[in-house]
């Protein structure tokens, strides 16, 4: 019941103008930060990891900054919901098209890594060409049919669960239909190895390389800046990488995330510092949560 109202709240919010959007989600962002002890605390955390030099005060207020993103960011899925094509592109530049033009019909994995305004430019690339992703099923089966229907509103859109693997995957690449791949997130050590993320041994997932090496895909890096106030949003798409897979899956995990790190350098507020980014330790290592 709850997931129904709060889907149907959404709905009314994209009627809006996106400047008062904007103000609602960066709103619910300061509301919310005195009440989320627990991801306040995993933000520090990690703040103190990657940024040992950086003051208590100063990581206070990246954490502050992030809660006002991420609530926005939720706040303005509505638009990308419920909104039409011509609403939504006019709130999106695109830098580097050219790159992403070159690569059309070619079996291609877009690396985005787990910025605030991810889902901003997956809806944009989902306008243009079909491609396939993952999932990972919500609690709620309603609210999970509900993120699957919205997700797939523009073409075809191939989506499949965790659960599926990455089989079918494989075989659209193959047939030229490019991957939307998040691989930046703790998901353990099974198929990863541990590789520095500023400084710091985190569990990363290998499996870009060995994608891209089956499927003879190109990676792609696609990046969203959310900009402040109602200017709308940057999406960015970067050269493909050459001399990628090296044939070495842990120095192309190094090099994917040097990649990240930089962008992080860019906008450090905008980056998912509320997940448990350094939750797998190596054997002996105590741990930070």
């Amino acid at each position: 019941m709850l997931a129904r109202l709060g889907v149907f709240i959404l709905w009314l919010i994209h009627f809006l103008p996106f400047r008062v959007i904007v103000v609602l989600g960066n709103g619910l962002g300061m509301l919310a930060y005195p009440f989320a002890g627990e991801r306040r605390k995993v933000g520090m955390i990690n703040l103190r990891l990657c940024f040992p030099e950086m003051s208590e005060e100063a990581r206070s207020k990246l954490v502050r900054a992030h809660f006002k993103l991420f609530m926005r960011a939720l706040v303005e899925r509505s638009l990308l919901w419920w909104s039409n094509p011509a609403r939504i592109n006019a709130l999106i530049r695109v830098e580097g098209r050219e790159h992403f033009e070159a690569m059309k019909g070619q079996p291609m994995i877009f690396l985005v890594p787990h910025f605030v305004g991810l889902d901003v430019g997956g809806q944009w690339i989902a306008q243009q060409v079909d491609a396939s992703s993952m999932y990972a099923n919500q609690r709620s089966r309603y609210l999970t049919r509900f993120l699957l229907h919205k997700r797939s509103r523009f073409r075809t859109q191939y989506l499949f669960s965790r659960q599926q693997g990455l089989r079918p995957i494989l075989k659209l690449l193959q047939s030229g239909v490019p991957f939307f791949y998040l691989p930046d997130q703790d998901q353990g050590i099974r198929d990863g190895a541990f590789v520095p993320f500023f400084g710091v041994p985190a569990a990363t997932m290998t499996s870009v390389s060995r994608i891209a090496k089956i499927a003879g895909a190109k990676v792609m890096p696609a990046v969203t800046r959310v900009l402040p106030g109602g200017q709308g949003y940057v999406l960015t798409f970067y050269p493909a990488w050459e001399n990628y897979p090296s044939g070495d899956d842990v120095t192309d995990a190094r090099r994917m995330n040097e990649f990240i790190e930089q962008r992080v350098l860019e906008m450090p507020e905008q980056y998912f510092w509320l997940h448990k980014r350094f939750k797998t330790r190596p054997d002996g290592e105590a741990k930070f949560y």
